[in-house]
């Protein structure tokens, strides 16, 4: 959604000739934006398969260590809620990952276009002049992605991707199936320990009673570890959503030019209009309906 309106006073720095000289920009080629959405940077990447292998490191543990000398009921309703938890949080991360998160056009600040945008007598445009796009107001160019995302929150290396307008109801869930499963493999290993702590070890687990602490201990501090960042990274995602301010905005301190909704149509502009299981599902993309995702106060 491309908006202009009057300057805004925390925008100066774009009223340099480098901002507002469109003429220097370049059209993108005719196919740029059809293929799928995917940022190649190696850190991200890289940070992308170590969340992938934590994830298949804690099935392996739990199903191997804790599940499978378990009774059957036991390891059936267990293994079922960490599988079912496990396969949320990858396909939310892959889709948060995928998806684009908001890029602003790239290359459309040319002067043929601005013309034909018809803007009345006082209006402003804004451009990028590094990756020549006109920028609405709310987004922020990233230097990874090399793009201007709208209502960018931050760029996280762990999904490889910006948090932005259309992939935050992705990341937050992520990270709140990253917490649960977490905080589900803290409560076997506890449980596994006490119920193995008056029986015999070797009966507890199907490796020796070394390899079994070694690697209970590995999946106690990998749950801990992900469990607090997680939880502490949720948490923060919906306070940014129910006060309408994304994480840049909150640390600009930026004063806001948009009109506030309530917290509960904040948090359908992100997950979808009306409430439904569906924004617990990352398969299903958010259905705005009624639920505008911001308006401009100009």
């Amino acid at each position: 959604m491309l908006t202009w309106g009057r300057r805004a006073p925390n925008r100066d720095i774009e009223r340099r000739a480098e901002y507002r000289a469109p003429e220097r920009c370049t059209p993108p080629p005719p196919d740029m934006g059809r293929a799928g959405w995917f940022i190649r940077d190696c850190c991200g990447i890289t940070c992308a398969v170590i969340t992938w292998m934590l994830v298949v490191y804690a099935e392996f543990v739990v199903t191997f260590v804790l599940l499978l000398p378990a009774s059957v009921p036991y390891a059936l309703f267990n293994g079922t809620l960490f599988n079912a938890l496990a396969l949320l949080a990858v396909a939310s991360h892959c889709k948060a990952m995928l998806t684009d998160p908001g890029a602003v056009p790239k290359g459309n600040a040319t002067k043929e276009y601005i013309e034909s945008l018809q803007l009345q007598p006082g209006q402003v445009v804004y451009k990028c002049p590094k990756c020549c796009s006109i920028k609405p107001d709310r987004a922020h160019h990233c230097s990874v992605c090399k793009r201007c995302i709208r209502k960018m929150d931050h760029h996280c290396p762990w999904v490889n991707n910006c948090v932005g307008e259309s992939n935050q109801k992705y990341f937050v869930l992520f990270t709140m199936y990253i917490a649960l499963i977490s905080v589900h493999a803290l409560v076997m290993v506890l449980i596994h320990l006490v119920y193995c702590s008056g029986e015999n070890w070797e009966k507890c687990s199907t490796f020796s009673p070394s390899s079994s602490v070694i690697l209970l201990i590995l999946l106690s501090l990998e749950g801990l570890l992900f469990f607090i960042f997680t939880t502490i990274m949720c948490g923060t995602q919906v306070y940014s959503i129910c006060t309408d301010e994304t994480g840049i905005e909150q640390l600009k301190r930026e004063e806001p030019r948009w009109v506030k909704q309530s917290k509960w149509m904040n948090m359908k502009s992100v997950f979808g209009h009306p409430f439904s299981i569906a924004w617990f599902n990352p398969f299903v993309a958010p259905d705005y309906g009624k639920a505008e995702p911001y308006q401009y106060t100009v």
